[in-house]
């Protein structure tokens, strides 16, 4: 058995070699997920087909949602379209359009280890500001990844973050951050995506947890619906835009767990 002091750093579960590689299956079945259900994103789908159409796909994979049942959350995944910034619940109703963006979050349960990973899509033809803001998001997730890596500070990621985001006139959401991830839908430690320079815990081999910036073409603070007390908009009705994904600290550097189209070389 493990000491405590070797398995934690400051609250931040050290994954063993087996978790790691059981985290990485439920990451990479998360974003297999999203790329099943991007053909179906198209004018005139609810978000509800979609989020069961995901559901099928999980199940089919020997896993189940996280988001289901997690608090009263009622749904399999999050779909939050346009100015929903996240936790956008999927519904009959709503109906996804020409022109929209939309991200969808989905978060695995295989074998009893949690994998978490959203992205951006576009449903038709997109504005060029639309697309502006989801370019300068995903180029936010990748500077994030850029400072994983053993002995640097959690504080780094947000502030290369939140220096490129406000370069190109966007704002960055406080409200809500990244999180450990694997053993639990959501551990230590807390990944600011705004943050001082070289502030926060240590990085330390074995870590994991999600980078998911989330960039507002506005305003950087939201609005919880009272009635549903999750999905979050942006208070001034503009365009908020979200990538994430799971990462490990390797012991030079970093794996993207959830990346499965070899966009991040292991490092």
């Amino acid at each position: 058995m493990q000491s405590k002091k070797k398995r934690f750093e400051m609250g931040i579960i050290i994954k063993t070699p087996e978790q790691i590689d059981g985290i990485r299956k439920s990451a990479k079945l998360a974003a297999a997920s999203l790329d099943y259900i991007a053909p179906y994103i198209k004018p005139g789908v609810d978000t509800e087909r979609l989020d069961n159409l995901i559901n099928e796909f999980i199940c089919d994979h020997g896993a189940i949602s996280a988001c289901k049942g997690y608090g009263d959350y009622p749904k399999y995944c999050c779909i939050s379209p346009n100015n929903v910034v996240c936790h956008g619940i999927p519904s009959p109703t709503t109906i996804l359009k020409e022109g929209d963006i939309v991200n969808i979050d989905v978060t695995t349960i295989l074998n009893g280890y949690y994998g978490d990973t959203s992205r951006m899509y576009s449903v038709g033809q997109i504005s060029q500001e639309a697309q502006n803001l989801i370019d300068a998001t995903k180029h936010c997730l990748d500077l994030g990844i850029e400072q994983v890596r053993p002995k640097n500070t959690f504080g780094n990621i947000g502030f290369f973050i939140a220096r490129y985001a406000q370069m190109k006139g966007y704002s960055v959401v406080w409200e809500f951050c990244g999180h450990g991830v694997g053993i639990e839908f959501h551990e230590e430690p807390q990944v600011d995506h705004i943050a001082r320079r070289n502030s926060g815990p240590i990085m330390r081999p074995g870590m994991i947890f999600t980078i998911e910036p989330m960039i507002n073409q506005g305003k950087a603070r939201v609005d919880i619906d009272k009635n549903d007390g999750w999905t979050a908009s942006t208070i001034d009705g503009k365009l908020s835009a979200q990538f994430e994904h799971t990462v490990l600290v390797t012991e030079t550097g970093v794996e993207v767990l959830s990346d499965i189209h070899d966009e991040y070389p292991i490092r």
